[in-house]
């Protein structure tokens, strides 16, 4: 069997730990490869590492064929539900995953509304129908739906996918710091960030916390009333809205009536 292995696919998903790597290869020498790895044609879709491990100890494996995917976009989505659904996935990868999803769709979406959408790689074989359109991630909610976690965690990974400098990034990922915290220290400078890494993590802690401080001490408060005259400015103008919205209905209202009058007093024929 000729087993291809696309080195994008492979590195579509994150991969596993140093740790969780001989964690796995350790399970596979004791009990054997016992779920079947996922091909497309070919190309090897999912099951990389244990193929991985399977031919460096000459171990026994099955696959099976996934005839549904119609594109490369299709693997894909089918990847990151499959990592979605997984407990060993963390929040901060989960989230990614999502916002990726949302991507794909999004870009799906709009070639079909112009007319662009690409054909399928493949021709649809009979009796398999393609995968069903998955549905619109439209929302941070739908997004933090999908990924199961909540919307304020969405905005959390949104803002280190934007700002945070690799580094903090990879803290993020081997738990050095809390999504929460990387989201705050993500707002400092690159090679600040970079220090604050580097410094391990009471040094993260402690730039989250001052970040947070100086947030709170350049915070303006407006007391209540100082809000009151704009409010009562907004009120006025309101009123006078509505005050000048009444005299055009009255106005309206004569001149219908004139029209009125003059029907019913104009000789019938």
């Amino acid at each position: 069997m000729n087993i291809v292995v696309n080195e994008e696919l492979k590195a579509y998903i994150e991969p596993l730990t140093p740790e969780e790597h001989e964690a796995l290869e350790r399970s596979l020498l004791t009990e054997g490869c016992r779920d079947a790895l996922v091909l497309w044609g070919e190309v090897l879709v999912d099951g990389h590492n244990r193929y991985g491990i399977c031919q460096k100890h000459g171990l026994p494996f099955n696959t099976v064929q996934n005839t549904r995917f119609r594109s490369m976009e299709d693997v894909h989505l089918w990847m990151i539900d499959q990592h979605l659904g997984r407990r060993s996935v963390s929040d901060f990868q989960r989230g990614v995953l999502a916002l990726r999803k949302k991507e794909i769709i999004a870009a799906r979406r709009a070639a079909l509304l112009s007319g662009d959408a690409p054909e399928s790689d493949l021709p649809e074989p009979a009796g398999e129908p393609a995968l069903p359109p998955p549905a619109p991630l439209n929302t941070r909610e739908a997004i933090a739906k999908a990924a199961r976690l909540s919307s304020s965690q969405m905005l959390q990974i949104e803002k280190i996918q934007k700002q945070a400098a690799p580094e903090l990034v990879e803290a993020v990922k081997t738990g050095q710091i809390s999504l929460a915290a990387a989201a705050v220290v993500a707002s400092l400078p690159a090679e600040e960030q970079q220090a604050a890494v580097a410094g391990g993590k009471d040094e993260l802690k402690q730039a989250a916390k001052r970040v947070r401080e100086t947030k709170k001490r350049v915070t303006i408060k407006v007391e209540p009333a100082e809000e009151a005259p704009t409010e009562a400015v907004a009120a006025a103008d309101e009123l006078q809205v509505l005050r000048q919205r009444v005299a055009e209905l009255e106005a309206e209202n004569a001149r219908l009536k004139l029209e009125l009058d003059a029907l019913q007093g104009a000789p019938a024929f």
